[in-house]
């Protein structure tokens, strides 16, 4: 099906004051709770709430002003009257089924990424989507940001040259102990599970589940999606060659989804390298260098940079040159951009920023890198991965 056009910009004041959307929120979480507070402050009206687990049901009840119905099940939400769009806030594994009912059932769906559980359900799901017309936007925030728009526009105007290696990078001192002490409150272990393999409740594997491959692509899918869009967003690219990765559990006993990791990315005309820590605090937060054979742009959650690099080694030392700067954009975005961009799309019905396409798209090298790890061998797109 041909896609809808790019979205022309539509402010919030076009919705009157008695034509708030209405949503439901699937999935109570902390992602789930911070995307309930911008829906909010952005005039949506919260008419349904659903979780599996009664206390994070209790904490986005609580928070949530006016007549508010909750549920345990997402397809008694489903049914629930008067929602314009729903926001799917679940564990990776839920993502896909979440969607086809929600579609099924006429919503326009706020998805968070990562989108699937690998290649195939991806592409599953953007037949789900394309076979039909609602409008979903995947949770991939950084398709909304200003300065990354501008950066792509300098790369495209070749400030930097042919680009020759990208560097993403992510930080993170995260010391979560995987604990099996019973849970506070009621969980429906069983709709946890969903299309899940069946298994008796270990708390831990609900507490954090995305340290397990049955539920979740690790933060490999999970932050790997934003940055290595962002690589191939700016470089014009669709997803890479082939994978290579090597990675490990560090200091997370019970954990099966690696912590600390290194994934190397196959372009036609660069690589690109993705490694995450979740054990320091070195650079702390994520980050991408492209660099060029002119200049080279650093990336952060700041903003970006731009260095005229120090001079080609023709002449003895001149490769201890210290890099020029010579522009630097800071982020000065509303956070609650990329909601606003589907609020705006509701009403107009255009593309949104980041299409189904798109997200596909920035998940297929993280999965092939998963598949790299577990495998321990190069994984080449469009070969068979067993």
């Amino acid at each position: 099906p041909r896609r809808r056009p790019r979205p022309l910009f539509v402010p919030a004041s076009a919705f009157g004051a008695n034509d708030k959307p209405a949503y439901g929120l699937i999935a109570t979480g902390n992602r789930g709770r911070g995307l309930h507070r911008s829906f909010m402050k952005l005039g949506a009206r919260c008419l349904a709430l659903c979780d599996v687990y009664e206390p994070y049901l209790a904490m986005a009840r609580e928070m949530t002003p006016g007549d508010v119905k909750t549920h345990i099940d997402y397809r008694a939400l489903l049914e629930q009257k008067g929602l314009d769009f729903v926001v799917i806030a679940s564990p990776d594994h839920q993502h896909a089924p979440m969607l086809e009912a929600s579609l099924a059932a006429g919503k326009d769906v706020y998805l968070e990424k990562p989108l699937s559980m690998n290649i195939e359900e991806s592409q599953r799901m953007v037949q789900m989507v394309r076979s039909r017309k609602q409008v979903v936007q995947i949770g991939m925030q950084r398709r909304s940001m200003g300065f990354i728009r501008q950066a792509k526009k300098v790369i495209d105007d070749g400030t930097l040259g042919p680009v020759t290696m990208v560097k993403a990078m992510w930080n993170w001192h995260f010391d979560l102990p995987l604990v099996n002490a019973p849970l506070e409150g009621k969980l429906d272990w069983d709709l946890f599970l969903g299309p899940a393999p069946k298994r008796d409740l270990e708390p831990m594997r609900f507490r954090w589940w995305r340290g397990f491959w049955d539920y979740s692509g690790g933060n490999m899918t999970d932050q790997g999606t934003h940055l290595m869009d962002v690589v191939q967003w700016m470089t014009g690219q669709g997803a890479p060659k082939s994978a290579v990765c090597q990675g490990q559990v560090t200091r997370v006993p019970g954990a099966e989804v690696p912590n600390v990791f290194s994934a190397v990315f196959e372009y036609p005309e660069f690589l690109a390298t993705w490694t995450l820590n979740y054990r320091s605090t070195h650079e702390h937060d994520w980050s991408i260098t492209f660099m060029g054979e002119k200049a080279t742009m650093f990336m952060d959650r700041r903003g970006y940079r731009l260095y005229r690099d120090g001079g080609l080694m023709r002449e003895p030392w001149t490769y201890n040159q210290k890099p020029e700067l010579i522009a630097e954009v800071p982020d000065t975005d509303s956070p609650e951009a990329h909601q606003q961009n589907f609020l705006d799309c509701l009403r107009s019905r255009q593309e949104p920023n980041c299409p189904i396409e798109v997200a596909a798209a920035a998940v297929a090298g993280p999965h092939m890198a998963n598949m790299a790890l577990r495998r321990e061998r190069k994984i080449v797109m469009g070969q068979p991965a067993s």
